[in-house]
């Protein structure tokens, strides 16, 4: 009966451990990736649409004058816009606690790209929406001041305390760096690496910034503004979303090619195994027909010994693939991690499935010779 075929297949798997070892990870290796993809992919679709409100500014205008500022403010108002300008002052930093800044110093790329172009300063007396102080305090205006994204300070090994100096058009302006922040990106508001006390930035050259959210029923402004404000540049970040969105999908389309090679080179390792074990399976199936069990038994036997492994192998991918996507979610994308439910269940599934078409394939021949010429071959 089917407990026969299951205590058979478990003496074949004991009996075969190395292989079956061998059988089972290779299934699992390839499974493994194909659910990671699989999970990561959509977590981080899904944490990117989540973490991003649906009202979330997806317009930036740069390059706003200081006397443009106002009419264009009272022209967004007009469409019950009414955000923000902030002020943009433009510096390069030439010193890090008294030292000259030089991009060779720097082994980290990103660090030396940032050092070698100009920074975006603004000034404010208050702290910014979405933006916590996790180091220091904010500053009180009366003295200069500097407060730094804690991201960009670590990379350039900025500490509290560390004196910043910037040219700006020729000017220098320095700063002790009394506040590291905690900036919320995924808000898509405009945000600075530095800001400092507006007394710091009297007389300086300036434009403004701001961000804002279009409805699709107000497309015709952002035409109104270019007419109106010809030196201004209009940033759709909509449509840049998509666009990255877009080739996000192409390269896990492609990654997902490369890993579907890696099961079929999975199963084609379980094809190999019982293909070379074929003789070996022969003698078995005829020693177990001799000794009186029907061909239902042995193919009992034989589709039990696939669910196993292919459990097995689909058990321990789906434990790889969580733990693995976990490690990601929390040290690699900072999203909060949501366990799948379906993945264990197909995992499994998957497995059997895979383990049981290169079993069959394997194996498909082993019953059609009869028992007694199995015996005398052997």
């Amino acid at each position: 009966g089917r407990a026969v075929g299951w205590r058979f297949a478990l003496a074949v798997l004991e009996r075969r451990r190395a292989v079956t070892v061998l059988q089972t990870v290779a299934l699992a290796v390839g499974l493994m990736a194909l659910l990671l993809l699989g999970m990561t992919r959509n977590d981080l679709i899904d944490s990117w649409r989540n973490a991003t409100p649906a009202d979330a500014p997806n317009r930036f205008i740069i390059n706003i004058q200081p006397d443009q500022r106002e009419p264009l403010r009272q022209m967004l108002a007009r469409d019950g816009i009414d955000d923000l300008l902030y002020p943009m002052v433009r510096g390069r930093l030439t010193h890090i606690g008294g030292e000259p800044v030089q991009a060779a110093r720097f082994e980290e790329g990103r660090a030396r790209n940032l050092v070698e172009r100009e920074f975006n300063l603004s000034y404010t007396d208050a702290l910014p929406e979405g933006n916590r102080v996790v180091a220091g305090r904010w500053f009180d205006g009366k003295r200069p001041e500097a407060s730094m994204e804690e991201g960009i300070a670590k990379t350039l090994g900025v500490k509290l305390g560390d004196t910043l100096r910037f040219d700006v058009a020729g000017q220098q302006i320095e700063a002790p760096v009394t506040s590291l922040r905690k900036l919320d990106w995924s808000s898509m508001r405009v945000n600075f690496f530095v800001i400092l006390p507006p007394s710091m930035m009297q007389g300086l050259p300036e434009t403004y910034i701001t961000a804002f959210h279009l409805k699709p029923e107000q497309a015709s402004l952002g035409n109104a503004l270019s007419a109106r404000f010809p030196n201004i540049t209009i940033v759709n970040t909509e449509l840049i979303l998509r666009q990255v969105q877009g080739v996000l999908d192409q390269v896990i389309a492609a990654v997902q090619f490369l890993f579907a090679f890696t099961l079929a080179a999975g199963v084609t390792v379980l094809y190999a195994a019982l293909a070379g074990a074929r003789d070996e399976r022969r003698r078995d199936a005829g020693l177990l027909k001799a000794l009186g069990a029907s061909a239902a038994t042995i193919k009992q036997t034989q589709y039990a010994e696939f669910l196993v492994v292919g459990g097995l192998a689909g058990l321990l991918a789906s434990i790889g693939a969580i733990a693995v996507g976990w490690a990601l979610s929390r040290f690699v994308f900072d999203f909060s991690y949501v366990l799948n439910p379906w993945i264990v269940p197909v995992g499994v599934v998957s497995g059997m499935l895979c383990a049981f078409a290169g079993g069959w394939l394997g194996l498909r021949d082993v019953l059609r010779q009869p028992a007694l010429a199995t015996l005398r071959e052997a």
